[in-house]
């Protein structure tokens, strides 16, 4: 008699890019994170939610208790996911303007961020975007969103061999196998948090 394999619940991973820039290498992480989770990772599925059309947060645009239309659909996303992947490149030290104006407009009541699993990639100079997690992770504790501890996965592109091709896609094998580790710890820790494993 065949053992019975029961198939995994499918999460549903709203990813967010910290940078505005195409040719973001943060948004190539992004690209490779839906690549792996559709063609080696069994139950997740991964959206990218553009945050460019939010205006900058200002609470005059809150009329009647509504949002404007492109903050309403951003928070609809969230809401509907089960957990959230960041692309979070590091400026000054922190993160980007556009990313924080992101999460400020999702935790306006009633905050759509809550209890949500989280995970962090970056890329970048230095210490690869190191730094912007750590004010990330923070920012969580305030809008209960909850993040993987590790793996943790941020590169440094310009450390040689070459991690991006010309037009900003991840090519690094080893660097796209921390990814896939990312992903596989974040299903976990999300079905983890609904009870479902």
């Amino acid at each position: 008699m065949e053992a019975v394999v029961a198939a995994k619940p499918v999460i549903n991973v709203a990813a967010l890019c910290g940078s505005l820039r195409k040719g973001s290498y943060n948004r190539g992480l992004i690209r490779t994170a839906t690549e792996i989770s559709k063609e080696s990772i069994n139950g997740i599925q991964m959206e990218y939610i553009d945050i460019s059309p939010l205006p900058m947060l200002d609470t005059d645009l809150e009329v009647d208790g509504k949002y404007p239309p492109a903050v309403e659909a951003f928070r609809q996303k969230i809401l509907e996911s089960d957990s959230i992947l960041f692309a979070s490149p590091e400026y000054n030290y922190s993160v980007t303007a556009p990313l924080k104006n992101a999460i400020d407009w999702g935790s306006r009541s009633p905050n759509v961020w809550g209890d949500k699993a989280a995970a962090i990639i970056s890329a970048g100079g230095g210490f690869g975007g190191a730094r912007s997690h750590y004010h990330l992770r923070q920012i969580g504790i305030y809008i209960d969103l909850h993040f993987i501890n590790k793996p943790e996965f941020h590169l440094n592109v310009f450390q040689p061999p070459a991690k991006f091709d010309s037009d900003g896609n991840l090519v690094d094998p080893t660097s796209k196998e921390r990814i896939k580790e990312v992903l596989v710890a974040l299903q976990a820790f999300t079905l983890r948090l609904q009870g479902k494993n």
